[in-house]
């Protein structure tokens, strides 16, 4: 099968390919004709040589051997820590926030930031992304694609880095380190998160209808649907609709039997989503990270 998805890009239209095969083994390129024969069995997703292939099988592992000297962060490939590298010699500058990036086509993607261009077009829904890849991942909410697969629970992602930051669940590994209180995470999104919720009470992100303040910009987008109406996430099988994706998720798993049940590597419990199964994990470690503002218990 192959999916053909239509990118407008600077007033013109480039053609972008996504492969399937009966083994659900699909590749995201252009349509370059290169071949890719080096498969991973993990996540199935082809490179063009074995080198490639070995530094990608890192990432589901977890193998991180090539160190930066500047900020000692780890690498799972050289080509990787030699991108890293420009951040420190400042060869990919953005002239107007002074950010150093890795490679030329990340600072064309950050300067997007700064100018709110957004050139890569859903022909679906008409919901516009500032990269390609972007694109390409939410395409999958219409096609239902998940082609990465632990291979350690069968979860399925419809993003390689989703999946990769899943294996960290059933590793345990925790490399990213908040400043505050030395607490460890397996994203490094989830700091800011942490911040927001623990050391602060900032509450940026404002509702239009209603004036009501939240932490993070998706709990705002799922309360904003409260005022509209707005169900945006259907079930494929009997058409039910829901406000948020946790919510899809959740109904997929227990009224369909679709997908994996999350497991605690401790007691073996099991759990619908991945919040449900974090928030457990604080028994086990003993965390109480919730203090109360007037006692601080």
């Amino acid at each position: 099968m192959i999916l053909k998805l239509h990118c407008v890009f600077a007033g013109s239209c480039s053609e972008l390919m996504v492969e399937a095969d009966s083994n659900n083994d699909i590749t995201e390129h252009l349509l370059d004709n290169k071949i890719r024969s080096y498969l991973c069995t993990v996540c199935h997703k082809r490179y063009r040589s074995r080198r490639s292939l070995n530094d990608h099988s890192k990432r589901h592992t977890g193998e991180n051997v090539y160190s930066c000297t500047q900020c000692e962060k780890l690498f799972s490939s050289q080509s990787y820590l030699h991108k890293h590298m420009n951040v420190h010699a400042g060869k990919f500058k953005c002239t107007e926030c002074g950010k150093c990036c890795a490679t030329l086509q990340l600072l064309a993607e950050h300067r997007r930031s700064h100018s709110g261009e957004k050139p890569f077009e859903c022909t679906v829904c008409s919901k516009r992304f500032a990269r390609s890849q972007d694109l390409v991942s939410h395409s999958r909410t219409h096609t239902g694609e998940k082609p990465y697969k632990c291979h350690m629970c069968e979860k399925a992602f419809s993003q390689s880095s989703h999946l990769y930051e899943h294996t960290r669940i059933h590793t345990g590994d925790k490399p990213h380190k908040c400043s505050l209180c030395n607490k460890s995470f397996s994203r490094s999104r989830d700091i800011q998160s942490h911040k927001r919720h623990v050391h602060s009470n900032s509450r940026p992100y404002d509702c239009p209808y209603c004036g009501k303040l939240f932490k993070t910009n998706s709990h705002l987008k799922a309360h904003v649907h409260m005022h509209t109406g707005a169900k945006p996430y259907s079930c494929r099988h009997c058409s039910q609709r829901f406000t948020r994706l946790k919510q899809l998720k959740r109904h997929l798993l227990k009224s369909h039997n679709e997908g994996s049940w999350l497991k605690c590597y401790i007691c073996q419990k099991k759990f619908s989503d991945s919040s449900n199964l974090k928030q457990h994990l604080l028994r086990h470690e003993g965390v109480k990270p919730y203090a109360c503002g007037q006692c601080s218990k």
